[in-house]
């Protein structure tokens, strides 16, 4: 709030008296501690060292050996949801979030935008004194203002951050990012080739942030949310980190859990009441309608595997152990930076994972998962020849469900199930050396929604009325700060819900009531009739031992409960739609879909969701080009990359087209008569034959009016792309959709003038709606 001037004015200066109260920028009290927010995305409960983890982490154990872990923490169970938690303090439904932001339904609870009367900590601290930076992921943007044309309010510059740098999306390619900075689209500095890797570049670009302000003022607090894409698929890690575990998962994930539950037992992280939690616990589970529970949800027992294929598991996992010890030696730079320059005693560290471990690679994994998404099984047979090549450029993997099982021992399940603790529990691991002299675990129950509180009261400060002009809602979190001083302190936590894409679940007081259910898209929606499970969580905290026989009134006063919070914290309507209805929810666009778009070489690269959609109807790309050389070679148009894409250029004089089938193969059109020097227009005209999928049909190169090639081709169902790499006109983005182009990265076309790219899509298109809608919950 604005402070009133209080000085005198006069007509003559001299007679005058200043005030500079109003106009001096806030001050931080003396000794005020900086703020290190690590959100590491996918991790789940076991994977790191501190947690009984067999994947190495010894950055993490630094922060860990000074400080607290909390054992019983949890999250939403998805991405944004959670993130949002993380940011305001406030439940994921009153932000707006109650799931991915991709698939909002146009409710309170779910629409993508997280209100500003949930101010987020990077506007409170901002507005307090402290610096605030990010970098890496965010997810907080709905998709269609996920563009240059759009609103930057959602945007972490818009939400308090005065510097960012990463990606606003679900997930990004680590070696070819889809970077923003601050307000703007990005080149990343250097190629994977040169040692470019997405984990790095972040910490770079954190330290150059924190070191710039400290140079002016070093006695400034500072917020960092640094928020690397680990370990979200894809798994990307530089194969020297990959090659440490060489044969440490051999033993397959069964043994993995068993060994982990042991480490456990010994750190004290589980109690002596807890117990290894089943495989596949709910595959005869039926709803209400007889649906089978959904395969893709479901692990295959290691015994029951080839030796190829549990060979291509093995490595699976030692690729993305390789990725979160990487991440961890980034976060080892970070520490290191503050212990050199003497500020690590004096800044509070908070490290979590997003949500538990992801289960989207399925029961066999996948070396490209745009093949899944595209509705195409990803075959043993096809993924073994990608073996060595697991984590680098060439793929986009994900491991299978096992995996995810694994990571999240001794839990059940996995990531967006919010009904079990595979989905919700996750470490939290806070560190502050001038105040927490007692490290240690802490078993108190706590959740995302309670980080914000506990950091206010722990730096000092309340949660302000208004924030920026906006009378704030009451923070919902409950503060854990005692806990600071003493690691067995109570706090005053009595209730926690919890619902996401169809799943629910309540605990109070050390119950817990759970609805059985698959997780959206796949949901069990007839609520009326759901059967809901009891755990005596004091007692049986991985969820084996269901008691509501015994105590149905228990049973019944939680589902009341349940009710309750979600009338509380907005959280209706349920979603019970199937994934079609999902996707084809009405979303505002910026700008309606056309039949005709027109894009000019320099601009920024556009996304692929706000791109023309070619997806299984007729188009035509057309681009006017004045030719100055026979010589002329280069990109015309581009868009997607070796995972999928297609593009216009012209190599040896030869106009071509190529449409990269899902990273599979390549169809490629040549024309049969050079490229004329002059002005020219130069075509690629796709015409579908009938309503099958894949679609399929003739593709037609044209100079000028003349037909001057020709051949059959199928496209893909659905998006090229999960993230990032989108359409460039007169070069190509970061990857490449084939190798066949002429010269060097951006392969620029190079002599002659391309005027303007023109992509005509007024065939009416055949949409894959359930794939779609796959597509975008699989990849939060």
């Amino acid at each position: 709030m604005a402070k009133p001037f209080k000085g005198v004015v006069n007509v003559d200066i001299t007679e005058s008296v200043p005030d500079w109260e109003p106009y001096t920028q806030p001050i931080a009290p003396e000794g005020t501690p900086s703020v290190l927010y690590i959100v590491l995305d996918d991790v789940g409960f076991s994977a790191m060292e501190p947690f009984g983890g067999l994947i190495e982490t010894p950055n993490i154990n630094r922060i860990a050996e000074r400080g607290l872990l909390y054992t019983n923490f949890h999250t939403t169970a998805l991405c944004s949801p959670t993130r949002s938690c993380l940011m305001t303090g406030r439940n994921h439904t009153t932000n707006g979030m109650a799931t991915i932001t991709e698939a909002a339904s146009g409710f309170p609870s779910s629409n993508g935008h997280i209100p500003f009367e949930c101010g987020t900590i990077a506007e409170v601290l901002g507005e307090r004194g402290w610096n605030t930076y990010m970098t890496g992921k965010w997810h907080l943007t709905p998709e269609d203002e996920m563009n240059l044309a759009s609103a930057k309010h959602q945007w972490p510059v818009g939400r308090g951050f005065e510097r960012f740098y990463g990606f606003l999306g679900a997930e990004t390619n680590q070696w070819y990012p889809d970077l923003m900075y601050d307000n703007h689209p990005e080149e990343q500095p250097y190629a994977p080739e040169d040692g470019y890797h997405l984990t790095t570049d972040l910490t770079d670009r954190a330290l150059s942030f924190v070191r710039d302000a400290k140079a002016i003022a070093p006695d400034k607090p500072f917020l960092l949310y640094y928020c690397p894409g680990a370990c979200h698929a894809p798994h990307h890690a530089p194969k020297e980190w990959a090659d440490r575990y060489k044969g440490k998962f051999d033993m397959g994930y069964e043994a993995y859990r068993e060994q982990v539950f042991e480490r456990q037992k010994q750190l004290g992280i589980v109690t002596e009441h807890a117990e290894l939690s089943p495989i596949n616990p709910y595959i005869d589970e039926t709803g209400s309608d007889g649906q089978a529970w959904p395969e893709l949800d479901t692990v295959r027992p290691w015994d029951s595997l080839n030796d190829d294929e549990k060979r291509l598991f093995a490595r699976m996992a030692e690729v993305y152990a390789g990725f979160l010890s990487h991440a961890d030696h980034e976060i080892g730079r970070l520490l290191d930076y503050l212990e050199e320059s003497e500020q690590l005693d004096n800044t509070l560290i908070v490290l979590v994972s997003d949500n538990g471990a992801s289960g989207e690679g399925g029961p066999n994994g996948s070396v490209n998962e745009n093949k899944i998404f595209n509705g195409l099984p990803d075959k043993i047979e096809e993924a073994l020849p990608f073996l060595d090549d697991l984590g680098s450029p060439r793929t986009y993997n994900h491991y299978p469900t096992g995996w995810a099982w694994a990571f999240n021992t001794p839990f059940k399940l996995w990531k967006r199930y919010s009904n079990w603790e595979g989905g919700t529990a996750d470490p939290l691991i806070v560190c502050w050396p001038k105040r927490i002299r007692q490290p240690g675990v802490c078993r108190q129950y706590t959740h995302a929604v309670d980080v914000v509180p506990t950091l206010y009261e722990a730096v000092g400060i309340e949660a302000p009325e208004a924030v920026r002009g906006y009378t704030q809602y009451p923070i919902e979190g409950v503060s854990f700060a005692a806990t600071f001083d003493d690691p067995d302190a109570k706090t005053d936590k009595q209730t926690q819900f919890y619902s996401m894409g169809g799943t629910r679940a309540i605990w109070h007081r050390g119950w817990k009531a759970a609805a059985v259910s698959p997780s959206a898209p796949d949901m069990w929606a007839n609520y009326s009739v759901q059967r809901w499970e009891l755990f005596n969580t004091e007692n049986d905290p991985t969820e084996c031992h269901d008691v509501a026989a015994q105590h149905p009134e228990k049973l019944q006063e939680l589902i009341g409960l349940w009710w309750h919070e979600a009338g509380r914290y907005q959280a209706l309507p349920l979603e019970n739609r199937n994934a079609v209805e999902i996707f084809a929810t009405e979303r505002p666009q910026l700008s309606k879909p056309r039949n005709r778009y027109v894009y000019y070489p320099g601009g920024a690269e556009i996304p692929e969701s706000i791109a023309p959609n070619i997806r299984n109807r007729s188009y035509t790309i057309g681009v006017e080009v004045t030719i100055d050389t026979e010589e002329a070679e280069g990109v015309l148009f581009a868009q997607g990359s070796r995972f999928g894409g297609h593009a216009l250029y012209i190599r040896d004089r030869k106009l071509k087209y190529v449409y990269n089938w899902v990273g599979l193969f390549e169809q490629v059109v040549e024309s049969t008569e050079p490229v004329p020097t002059g002005h020219v227009v130069l075509s690629a005209s796709f015409e579908k034959d009938g309503d099958g999928m894949p679609t399929e049909g003739t593709l037609t190169l044209h100079l000028r009016e003349q037909a001057v090639g020709e051949a059959k081709i199928k496209t893909q169902p659905g998006k090229f792309s999960l993230a990032g790499e989108g359409l460039n006109v007169g070069r190509e983005g970061a990857e490449p959709v084939t190798d066949d182009y002429p010269g060097d990265r951006p392969w620029a076309f190079a002599g002659g003038t391309i005027h303007k790219a023109v992509i005509d899509v007024s065939g009416e298109p055949f949409e894959d709606l359930a794939a779609e809608a796959r597509m975008a919950f699989a990849r939060d």
